[in-house]
């Protein structure tokens, strides 16, 4: 409110300075004072948007951060920030004597075990050849009951013998297939097709699992990333219209959907994550960037509504209310812009009335109020002007919806240099 203020003296300093500059007797009153000029809309009758306005964060689509598996020096980068790369494309190779080292170790490990293996299959064979032999024996009786059993042992250990070794060769395999994973891991490949950023990946520099060599993203499909409350939850819904606007895109408004809403509450700050898709063909939006996002969930009850900038508490008496002009009439064209060289005319002399209003809808740049009615012209820019005088009387310049809706969304800085250049510099001429 205290911005709306701020705005609506400037504005109206400087109709007043024109009035003065004018030299027309009308523009004082009989005690020799200038009569204020102010800018006015009329009252509408209708619901407002109900909305939501966030803080989100840029993502690329399929946004995936790039990071090392194993530990080693980089040897070579083949990518570049901005590069388009394919699924499965090289990005970074490491160093990898020491992986081929390894993998050399466990092949011949895994050759001596397979050997070991071949002998213990040998072995359990000359077992089996001896223990038919000595069966055959005893069923002629011509060894002993005890040199059977031994036979039958024998066959038991060279079994054992043979099924450890299978064993050892089984891990040694597994530990080949390790140490193959791990020279793979030398090249470091784009797990998805997109475009890459964030190059941190210089040729020398020692690689670990918690450096980030690059990010890559689809930079033509982004979400906007929004923290959204118990409470909000509640009203903001998959589906719902988002728009997303930033000081970087100018004016430029961008249009998506919610598109997923995390069912989980985060512990200790009780509040969830939300996504909207946005088509990025434009290029507008950059991954990282911050954005402001208004969710659209509904609309108020029906009303009149008028500029948040008509709304004025009284500095003497506290109470909120709209001055009206009720006697002004649409004898003239509302205007869209003022040119500080040939400022469109300004009414008669008329009288305002300060009322009390109620409100009970507030949007984005409008409220919805009770205590006037729609089609009275009420006052958005100049009340400040007003305070200390006894005189009610004021110059009024009809203006549309459309500009007062921009001086609000001006930032108070960027309006004061527009009014010192422009207007202050047409008034003096």
């Amino acid at each position: 409110m205290r911005t709306t203020i701020t705005i609506s003296f400037l504005f109206a300093l400087i109709m007043a300075l024109q009035a003065c500059g004018s030299g027309d007797e009308n523009n004082f009153n009989s005690n020799n004072r200038v009569i204020p000029s102010v800018e006015a809309v009329q009252a509408q009758f209708g619901s407002l948007p109900l909305e939501e306005r966030l803080s989100g964060i840029v993502r690329a689509g399929n946004q995936v951060a790039i990071h090392p598996r194993i530990n080693s020096p980089i040897v070579e980068v083949y990518a570049q920030n901005g590069d388009y790369v394919q699924q499965g494309d090289p990005l970074v190779r490491l160093e990898d004597y020491e992986y081929r080292e390894r993998l050399e170790q466990s092949r011949a490990s895994l050759r001596i075990n397979e050997a070991q293996m071949r002998q213990a299959e040998a072995s359990l064979n000359e077992a089996r050849n001896e223990l038919r032999r000595q069966q055959t024996l005893a069923e002629r009786d011509l060894i002993s009951e005890v040199e059977l059993e031994r036979a039958e042992l024998q066959v038991q250990s060279a079994e054992a013998t043979l099924e450890l070794t299978q064993a050892q060769v089984d891990q040694a395999r597994s530990t080949m297939a390790e140490r193959q994973d791990e020279l793979n891991r030398t090249i470091i490949r784009s797990p998805i097709s997109g475009i890459v950023g964030g190059r941190n990946a210089e040729v020398g520099m020692q690689a670990n699992n918690n450096t980030l060599l690059f990010t890559v993203g689809d930079v033509d499909n982004t979400k906007v990333i929004v923290s959204l409350t118990e409470n909000m939850v509640r009203n903001i819904s998959i589906g719902q219209t988002a728009v997303i606007f930033s000081e970087t895109i100018g004016d430029t408004l961008l249009y998506g959907e919610v598109a997923r809403i995390s069912p989980f509450l985060s512990q200790g700050s009780f509040s969830t994550q939300g996504e909207i898709d946005i088509p990025n063909d434009s290029g507008l939006l950059m991954p990282g960037m911050f954005v402001t996002v208004d969710i659209l969930y509904g609309e108020s009850e029906q009303a009149t509504i008028v500029p948040i900038s008509a709304i004025y508490q009284h500095p003497r008496t506290g109470e909120q209310g709209i001055y009206v002009a009720p006697f002004f009439g649409t004898e003239m064209e509302p205007i869209t812009e003022v040119d500080s060289d040939n400022p469109p005319p300004l009414s008669d002399p008329t009288e305002l009335e300060f009322r009390r209003v109620q409100i009970i809808a507030k949007g984005r740049e409008t409220v919805g109020v009770v205590g006037v009615n729609s089609g009275d012209w009420i006052v958005t820019v100049g009340q400040g002007l007003l305070v200390g005088s006894d005189d009610n009387r004021v110059r009024i310049r009809a203006a549309t919806w459309d500009r007062i809706i921009t001086m609000q969304r001006t930032q108070p800085q960027d309006l004061l240099e527009r009014i010192m250049i422009q207007d202050i510099a047409g008034t003096v001429q």
